[in-house]
């Protein structure tokens, strides 16, 4: 069973407006956003990069996206389609079942 929820994320159109969601999770924190990061609501579909994906990045608490070493971090890039979508929340999941002893001990360092 998934540990982090479809329902937890804004839905797949929210990121064509070039904006990131950033949570955490009992230890591991993560990112999902467009990229590159573009508000693309008003190009049209046709008009778009085909390259442009959905980029899913975790990494462990207790910092912020932008005051975390990069090296810290682990990024996998997803289509943007509702699968693609659904392909990254279950890559998130599975850093955290991966790494759940590591995300479980930063807990309780940071009490």
């Amino acid at each position: 069973m998934a540990e982090i929820e479809k329902s937890e994320f804004f839905n797949l159109r929210h990121y064509e407006y070039g904006e990131a969601l950033f949570g955490s999770h009992k230890g591991m924190r993560y990112r999902l956003a467009r990229e590159p990061l573009a508000n693309v609501f008003f190009t049209p579909v046709d008009q778009r990069n085909p390259e442009d994906r959905l980029l899913a990045t975790i990494w462990p608490e207790p910092y912020a996206y932008a005051k975390t070493d990069p090296a810290l971090m682990v990024s996998k890039k997803f289509e943007i389609t509702e699968e693609g979508f659904d392909e990254a929340i279950a890559w998130i999941n599975e850093q955290y079942e991966a790494r759940k002893k590591e995300w479980n001990e930063l807990v309780y360092r940071t009490m």
